[in-house]
């Protein structure tokens, strides 16, 4: 689904100039949970805006399912991230002036679906989140787990091939970060490529692997344990 090769980036700053990424390359599978992890400052966060088409590479090649999109220009990457990409922050990113509803209905309405529709998935999906009886409250008047089901609501409602999650329990407490990493996994057991930037051990444990950064480099791979992954999930 994804094929990252030799990908590099810079940021130039007071005429200092650092190397975010340096000759990156790895794939991503349809349907597989990667992790990335590493120390602050490693490049995992610029290398998820990259595959999250919010920036771009300064060389080197990006091919998401079959399309080389390395040289697309910021129209052409809207155009394809609104329809295939959800995000998932660890500050939730929610609009405080929408209601929960809202909030989730806001990326349908992007994409032109019709009302009726759109009614319809908010529903679908707010059930599903259990956030449901909470649709026309607003995010200020929701707890940090609350919101971060909302925040999953609204990256997942268009289907999206992929889901891309960036330290999504850091401002939760551990019994909502494992509700929550509960949910993605179950997203991905129903077929969602997920990929999720952590500082979490626990959590990178529900990937199938692990990708460790360091220095802008990838250093190493590993692979999640499975077996504490599932003993962790049955817990909750």
């Amino acid at each position: 689904m994804i094929k990252i090769g030799n990908l590099n980036k810079s940021f130039i700053t007071e005429d200092v100039k650092t190397l975010a990424l340096n000759n990156v390359s790895f794939n991503v599978k349809k349907g597989e949970f990667t992790a990335i992890m590493g120390p602050s400052g490693c490049g995992k966060s610029t290398l998820l805006n990259i595959i999250g088409m919010l920036d771009s590479g300064d060389s080197g090649s990006y091919i998401f399912n079959g399309q080389e999109i390395g040289k697309f220009n910021e129209k052409e990457f809207a155009e394809l991230r609104k329809s295939n990409i959800g995000f998932v922050f660890q500050k939730f990113n929610l609009i405080d002036e929408l209601t929960v509803f809202e909030n989730v209905e806001l990326p349908l309405i992007y994409l032109n679906i019709s009302k009726k529709e759109r009614r319809n998935r908010v529903k679908k999906v707010l059930k599903r989140m259990q956030i449901d009886h909470r649709s026309k409250h607003f995010p200020k008047q929701l707890s940090g787990g609350q919101q971060q089901r909302v925040a999953i609501s609204r990256a997942v409602v268009t289907n999206p091939k992929l889901i891309l999650a960036d330290e999504p329990t850091g401002n939760l407490d551990s019994k909502n970060g494992i509700e929550v990493m509960n949910l993605l996994s179950e997203l991905n057991k129903e077929g969602a490529t997920i990929i999720m930037v952590t500082h979490s051990d626990r959590d990178a444990k529900y990937a199938d692997r692990v990708i460790h950064l360091l220095d802008g480099k990838i250093a190493f791979e590993s692979r999640a344990n499975i077996k504490e992954n599932k003993e962790l999930a049955a817990s909750v």
